[in-house]
């Protein structure tokens, strides 16, 4: 055996399934996964893991999972769903996992396009979703299950439990023995499907990304070695099974690297649990980041006079030399000094706080993040980072190494990325991880990569002097005022939504005369205002037209166009209307995907009267709108929703002069 735990000379595992078998042998002792369950955290090691999921596999394999075969996994992070990527995949077969809140019209979409045959899910409730499909998803032959409350009573001539295909693999095992299982997994190979993973769907129905071993395997591999992953860190899977940076942190990464995932108990403990595990390694979106830093604001302001005091004292500290220090640059030994009492009694704490005492790699992408929220971070020494990826490339295009970070860029390319910027402004890669195609849709598959394996983004970017990508806007979505003006509406609203009390922005603009904006306030954030400030309200509808919240608002928007008055580029963009939605903007309303991306053409058609509102001087207007409850239930919310004018700031005219 090699140091590594890998007999010499043995040829370098290709697929997951090889990388568990590798682990089983090199990292045995060693934690693979741990769950809480019932307040107790359990732990698997990987020998242990590889056992549990062989019987599995051959329980699978008994109940006629082949080879191509297609299979749904629907549910929360638990322990055995991702075992079922691997028990899958050593069959030969295809896993397809499917956004837990996905209701079942959105189900029968993607389980009909992939023609799946099985279905993996968590508990009662996904079982529910598919039972109810009835004859509209006629390829599923069996539903499997992890969590048996409430379907003791439910036929289960074609419903099992993963204890029952476990038990029946086992039994297997002891008839046949494994050596056709492993030779199964032996002749894997790279190029072979691995996973499909379906896009969020913002501009029509969702496609099926084919991923190979390859692209997962060598881009898991790269990501280990730019951040130096190795088996002894620990990630918390709290992210959707169904979303590709989930599949590469939490699964691709951890195999190749044979680090420990950690499951929550469930999505309300996350927080909770991430405390406890104290991830070494962790990815969240923005909005997680900005909801974290809003709470701790939030509690502060009702702290005591002299803990605050030593708050503000401290951090004030920590954003002059926090940074610095993080960065290996020089500082004084005596500011040293003040920010090591700092970390003894403020930092430390309040990393404990957020679960991040131990993370030694953090990372935030799939939006712009607010240049404050991102200096709070690491101002903590917390080396939090951005990169800029997609389902089609295996997530990573471009990452920013150590040492080189800004709140401003995406970085640079990725290890074994290229990036090229077209004529038109588009960014575009090509890189191991180039997605196969898209599953039976081969003109989308044409007209996204072409045949030199370059990868069309959608997404307009230039590199700095430095060559640190900057990613502007959706290519589609960049668009001119009827003045000549650029408008970049993502540019506008990641600004807006800077402001923990703006929890999402929908800007409008392209072939107008001006800059509108639709704003849903953050219930939490603006609920805390409210209560300190001692505003009385009775739902989410009435504080959104609180006249002192739309003041509130009305003050934000106008630091936007500050903002915006001072770039050449955008100052014609300065917002001159905006409202209030009354209502926050739902995937369960089709408002958002499910990766809570906006749906502009639906939000543009759903909310036409508002947009017309918005541009026809009207200050005010009545609207009555459709929602979907959580149990499924139709019902409507009207509302009279105020539209207020801002005064725009005047620097917008000596740009365009200077631009003239």
């Amino acid at each position: 055996m090699s140091s590594n735990g890998k007999q010499a000379g043995a040829p370098q595992p290709r697929t997951f399934p090889q990388y568990l078998l590798l682990n089983a042998q090199r990292f045995a002792g060693r934690s693979a996964v741990r769950h809480k369950n019932f307040g107790i955290w359990q732990s698997w090691t990987w020998a242990e893991l590889a056992e549990e999921i062989r019987a599995y596999s051959l329980g699978l394999r008994a109940l006629g999972v082949k080879k191509g075969d297609k299979v749904a996994i629907v549910g929360q992070n638990r322990p055995r769903l991702y075992w079922t990527f691997a028990a899958v995949q050593a069959l030969g077969g295809v896993p397809v996992p499917v956004y837990a809140d996905s209701v079942a019209e959105e189900m029968v979409y993607v389980l009909n396009h992939a023609e799946v045959t099985f279905a993996v899910c968590q508990d009662q409730e996904q079982v529910d979703k598919v039972l109810s499909m009835g004859d509209e998803v006629k390829l599923v032959k069996k539903i499997i299950y992890d969590e048996g409350r409430g379907l003791r009573d439910y036929d289960h001539t074609n419903l099992h439990s993963i204890d029952q295909v476990q038990k029946l693999g086992r039994e297997v095992h002891e008839k046949e023995g494994e050596a056709n299982w492993l030779k199964a997994i032996e002749v894997g190979k790279g190029d072979d499907l691995a996973v499909m993973l379906y896009t969020s769907g913002t501009t029509g129905k969702p496609k099926g990304v084919m991923l190979s071993f390859d692209n997962l395997v060598i881009s898991a591999l790269n990501g280990n070695e730019f951040d130096h992953l190795t088996e002894k860190e620990v990630v918390l899977a709290y992210l959707p099974l169904a979303w590709v940076g989930d599949h590469v942190f939490t699964y691709a990464q951890a195999l190749t690297a044979g680090y420990c995932v950690a499951c929550p108990e469930s999505p309300e403990t996350v927080d909770a649990d991430r405390r406890e595990i104290a991830p070494s390694y962790f990815f969240a979106p923005p909005r997680i980041f900005e909801n974290l830093l809003t709470a701790v604001m939030v509690r502060m302001e009702d702290a005591g006079r002299t803990k605050k005091r030593m708050f503000d004292y401290y951090m004030e500290h920590a954003r002059k030399v926090g940074e610095p220090i993080l960065n290996g640059e020089k500082v004084s030994a005596w500011d040293r000094f003040k920010y090591r009492l700092g970390e003894l009694l403020v930092y430390g704490p309040l990393k404990n706080r957020m679960g991040f005492t131990r993370m030694r790699v953090g990372y935030t992408a799939g939006e712009a993040i607010g240049p404050e929220i991102f200096r709070f971070y690491r101002s903590l020494g917390l080396n939090l980072k951005q990169l800029y990826g997609q389902t089609e490339a295996s997530v990573y295009i471009t990452a920013q190494p150590d040492g080189e970070i800004r709140a401003d860029t995406v970085g640079r390319p990725s290890p074994g990325v290229e990036i090229k910027i077209a004529d038109s402004g588009e960014v575009l890669y090509r890189s191991p991880g180039v997605f196969v195609g898209y599953y039976k849709n081969d003109e989308a598959t044409k007209s996204t990569k072409t045949a030199e394996n370059w990868v069309h983004t959608g997404d307009a970017g230039f590199f700095d002097n430095e060559g640190h990508l900057k990613i502007i806007d959706r290519a589609k979505d960049v668009g001119k005022l009827n003045d000549g003006s650029l408008f970049a509406p993502k540019y506008i609203e990641n600004k807006l939504k800077f402001f923990p009390n703006i929890k999402e922005a929908v800007a409008f603009g392209d072939g107008r005369d001006f800059c509108a904006v639709f704003l849903n306030i953050d219930l939490t954030a603006v609920g805390s205002w409210a209560e300190r400030n001692n505003v009385s309200y009775a739902s989410y509808q009435e504080l959104a037209q609180h006249p002192r919240v739309y003041q509130m608002i009305e003050n934000h928007v106008r630091q936007v166009n500050e903002d915006l008055a001072s770039e050449e580029m955008m100052a014609g963009s300065q917002i001159q209307r905006f409202l209030v939605l009354h209502k926050e903007l739902d995937a369960d309303d089709g408002e958002l995907t499910r990766t809570q991306k906006v749906r502009r053409s639906f939000i543009a058609e759903r909310y036409g009267d508002l947009i017309d509102a918005l541009y026809d001087g009207s200050t005010s207007k009545h609207v009555e709108t459709e929602v979907t409850f959580e149990d499924g239930r139709k019902g409507s919310i009207k509302a009279d929703i105020e539209i207020r004018d801002m005064n725009i700031d005047t620097a917008a005219s000596v740009h365009k002069e200077a631009a003239e």
